[in-house]
């Protein structure tokens, strides 16, 4: 009993070209999406009434600049690690 707040983050890849990656992080209350920022929109997209406060919050701030450059630094960085070993065991 009680509530349940996590964030989920990942990379969504079909190749090592950047352009072929997305990062997306997730923010999850209670199960339910509430936040996300997702690479390809370049911004935080908010799915329930808190989470729209959150996003306008946020993309208005710097945290939308640091989520920008995490693309690189968390997915670029090591999908080519990812991808090499997926390869060669399919």
């Amino acid at each position: 009993d009680g509530f349940w707040n996590y964030v989920v983050t990942h990379c969504d890849f079909n190749s090592t070209d950047s352009k072929d990656i997305t990062f997306i992080r997730s923010y999850y209350y209670n199960k339910l999406e509430i936040v996300r920022f997702d690479s390809s929109v370049g911004r935080y997209v908010g799915y329930t009434e808190l989470g729209v406060k959150n996003a306008e919050a946020w993309n208005s701030g710097p945290e939308v600049v640091q989520m920008r450059n995490e693309k690189k630094r968390y997915c670029v960085n090591n999908v080519g690690n990812d991808y090499r070993s997926a390869v060669t065991k399919s």
